[in-house]
């Protein structure tokens, strides 16, 4: 990736994460900006420029990732996005992919990582199938993320739905958290 301009942005509420990876990004050349919200990208992609380059947190406080990876996607099919999040689930994963993101990755994940994912524009036909089984902890998991994804990730909603206490939820998400 030798292109003279790119530019990038990284959608991301953890303050410190976002400015490590903006500082990481910046000594590789590229030009970066900083959204911690949906609202706030919808700031940025307001102004005449495009965006290259998009790294999104999949879970932006209350707010899902999913949404942003939407709106960027709207605004310019051509930018290359990167789901980065520490709830990795397979649903998560597929919404993502179809919403417009190229790739998906769960934390932790440095400049090196999201910068390869970024040339993974086409599939691998040769990525070994896994002959492991799903465990039943795996399919709550993944019932889990997907009803928080159907939610917009509010955990009361989602816990309604799931027929659970908030407090139960929020203490099995905390115990699979990848952060």
């Amino acid at each position: 990736m030798n292109d003279t301009h790119r530019h990038l942005l990284i959608v991301e509420d953890d303050a410190s994460f976002a400015r490590t990876l903006r500082r990481s990004f910046e000594r590789r050349g590229y030009t970066v900006d900083h959204a911690a919200s949906p609202e706030e990208l919808e700031v940025l992609i307001e102004r005449p420029h495009h965006f290259d380059f998009a790294v999104v947190d999949l879970k932006l406080g209350t707010a899902s990732g999913l949404t942003c990876v939407k709106m960027l996607h709207e605004t310019n099919p051509e930018t290359l996005i990167v789901v980065l999040t520490g709830f990795a689930s397979i649903a998560t994963a597929v919404e993502a992919i179809k919403l417009g993101a190229s790739y998906y990755l769960a934390k932790p994940a440095n400049t090196d990582d999201i910068e390869e994912a970024f040339s993974k524009t086409q599939g691998d036909p040769d990525v070994p199938l896994e002959g492991r089984k799903t465990s039943i902890k795996t399919v709550e998991w993944e019932y889990i993320q997907t009803t928080l994804a159907e939610c917009d990730f509010n955990i009361s909603e989602a816990a309604r739905r799931l027929g659970m206490h908030r407090r139960t939820l929020a203490r099995k998400l905390d115990k699979r958290q990848l952060r």
